[in-house]
């Protein structure tokens, strides 16, 4: 694994420096898009910089050709399938067999893509045409670079004759071209920057400059009930605009692309921009000598903080169980040799929580009761026009805290409105995500299972019997190898979700350690982590720990009753509590002392002239 080390503001990042002071000490964060880390290498970590490698990268080539792009080329002597045939074989199952998570709340599922969109975005090539010209990407099967299609044959629910061959188009991610390696978009840090984004230019027009009081922009079309919507993008041609129909509402604009993707995650990102502005709102209220600049990141700082605790404390021990102390052990502080870049593996591996997604998007009144009809995941993606007039954030919230999330069993993995239907109502056809991880995998060049395997000091199954052990189920080891043809050969997303869940978590324990290992690194390869000496005084520290996602939803909706224990499964009313039982961020710490120091300064001056 690679161990190098990663800050922020050296020498010659000055310009790039934002002063944080800190009690009397003044430490720095940089701006979007500048690493925030060590000073020996003050890029590492930053955005637009390539993801890092714990394995030697595996290509047709050797170099940059994706496994399985030659038809009937073998790979330890096995041809690789196709992965929308692995999809049908694996990862379809009857809607009927569909179970929901009686420990998890759909929130836990939420959270985990919300954190997800703060630490890695591989995009695709902008190009849409081969290199050599021809056929569009999005419209042929064409399999000319960048076009990487994935075969599916029609079906009822696709556009084509039964038996035509069609395919769902993707496109490569887009490279680093000096080192053939593909590009994290985002800051590898849990920094908030799916909030604030994660390059300067972005960072700006994300901001409210004509108030001069430290505040993040807001719609200024509608209103929640008086609370803030975030603004809207550009009116361009986009997918919101085409979801919306005659209403004609675009997507919202927030720190990562992604925002307006699920109605869930758009609530999400409202509910960050309202407690950022609240934030800066009572530090302007204790401290109305700060100006814009310093309201502006002291906010982000405490609400990046937030994040970072939310993530720790109560997120993580319920996915990694009972592998959490051993993975994740006591912090020890920042640690300069730490690689804390975004591993190209962690980038497939979080995306364990598409198999925890339930088929339909709940919403529930202010008695939690369901308001109806349900809405199909499938007519819910970039439909932020519900938000926006059908009720607001709350509903949607509601359903997070009350609702469960779906269970991820060998036997039902992922829903048919994933699989099947993915963005159909603004794409030429549904995409299937299952086959579009797997895909995604051989284009960034992931070695398969077994590698890993050995990476995480785990068994490496050679037959089914090996490998009916490993996933305590002998009848999906012939599949798999029916499929593959050895273990070696299964693409990574697939192999590590279909393992049994660690005792208390909510991934095996490949998943589990590739998850723990990542977030282990960019917590002790950060040097502004929260808990770092000098980043916070010791009575903000204490008080940031009396912190929830529950009371930010308290602070920043109107929503009075919510769950204690927000990521584990509550059924209202039992779980649920007044917001006057949960606990408050006291800011009173963050009261600055400069204006008292400075009249101590001015006195000791007067009495020694006199």
């Amino acid at each position: 694994m690679l161990n190098n080390k990663t800050p922020c503001c050296s020498k010659r990042d000055d310009k790039l420096r934002k002063p944080s002071l800190v009690g009397h000490r003044c430490s720095c964060r940089c701006s979007p898009g500048c690493s925030v880390q060590s000073r020996r290498n003050p890029s590492l970590g930053a955005s637009n910089r390539a993801l890092a490698r714990w394995l030697p990268a595996e290509y047709e080539d050797g170099v940059s050709v994706p496994r399985g792009w030659t038809e009937g080329r073998r790979f330890s002597g096995f041809p690789l399938p196709l992965v929308r045939q692995v999809s049908n074989e694996i990862v379809r199952f009857p809607p009927e067999l569909l179970r929901m998570d009686q420990q998890r709340s759909l929130m836990f599922m939420q959270w985990g893509q919300f954190i997800d969109h703060d630490l890695d975005f591989s995009p695709e090539t902008p190009a849409r045409v081969p290199f050599g010209g021809g056929t569009d990407c999005d419209t042929s099967c064409a399999k000319e670079p960048p076009c990487f299609p994935i075969q599916v044959q029609a079906a009822s629910f696709f556009q084509g004759r039964k038996g035509e061959v069609i395919c769902f188009p993707t496109r490569r991610c887009w490279w680093l071209s000096c080192s053939l390696a593909q590009i994290n978009a985002l800051s590898s840090f849990l920094d908030g920057s799916v909030v604030y984004g994660s390059e300067a230019a972005v960072a700006e027009r994300l901001r409210d400059r004509s108030s001069r009081r430290g505040l993040l922009a807001v719609n200024h079309n509608f209103t929640d009930r008086g609370r803030a919507y975030m603004p809207f993008g550009p009116m361009r041609k986009e997918p919101c605009l085409k979801a919306s129909g005659a209403a004609r509402i675009p997507c919202f604009l927030a720190g990562d692309t992604r925002a307006s993707e699920m109605l869930e995650l758009a609530c999400m990102h409202t509910l960050f921009v309202r407690e950022h502005n609240r934030l800066a709102g009572k530090l302007r209220s204790l401290n109305p000598h700060w100006n814009d600049e310093r309201l502006y990141q002291e906010a982000r700082k405490i609400l990046g903080a937030m994040i970072q605790i939310i993530t720790y404390r109560d997120y993580l021990p319920l996915l990694l169980g009972c592998r959490f102390h051993r993975l994740i052990p006591r912090y020890q502080g920042y640690n300069e040799s730490v690689d804390p870049r975004i591993s190209n593996v962690f980038t497939l591996a979080f995306r364990f929580a598409h198999a925890s997604v339930p088929p339909t998007v709940g919403r529930l009144d202010e008695y939690y009761r369901p308001i109806t009809p349900e809405i199909q995941l499938r007519t819910s993606f970039f439909a932020v026009w519900r938000i926006i007039q059908e009720g607001g954030i709350d509903p949607y919230l509601r359903s997070l805290m009350a609702n469960q999330a779906k269970l991820m069993t060998q036997q039902q993995m992922v829903v048919g409105e994933l699989r099947d239907q993915l963005f159909e109502q603004v794409e030429r056809i549904g995409f299937d995500l299952a086959a579009l991880n797997m895909q995604r995998s051989r284009d960034h060049g992931l070695p398969g299972y077994n590698s890993w395997r050995k990476f995480c000091g785990l068994s490496e199954p050679s037959g089914v019997k090996s490998l009916g052990h490993v996933l305590r189920n002998r009848n999906l080891a012939r599949k798999f190898l029916k499929l593959y043809g050895t273990p070696k050969n299964i693409d990574i997303w697939i192999g590590a979700l279909a393992e049994p869940f660690v005792k208390g978590g909510r991934v095996g324990p490949l998943m589990a350690c590739l998850i723990g290992t990542q977030f282990r690194n960019i917590r002790d390869g950060d040097r502004f982590w929260w808990q770092n000496p000098g980043v916070f005084t010791p009575r903000q520290r204490c008080s940031l720990a009396k912190i929830s996602l529950s009371r930010i939803i308290c602070d920043n909706t109107h929503i009075t009753k919510v769950s204690r224990n927000i990521f584990q499964a509550n059924r209202y009313p039992r779980g649920f509590v007044s917001c006057s039982q949960i606990p408050k961020l006291d800011l009173r710490p963050w009261k600055s002392k400069r204006c008292s120091l400075c009249l101590s300064v001015k006195m000791l001056f007067v009495s020694t002239s006199l």
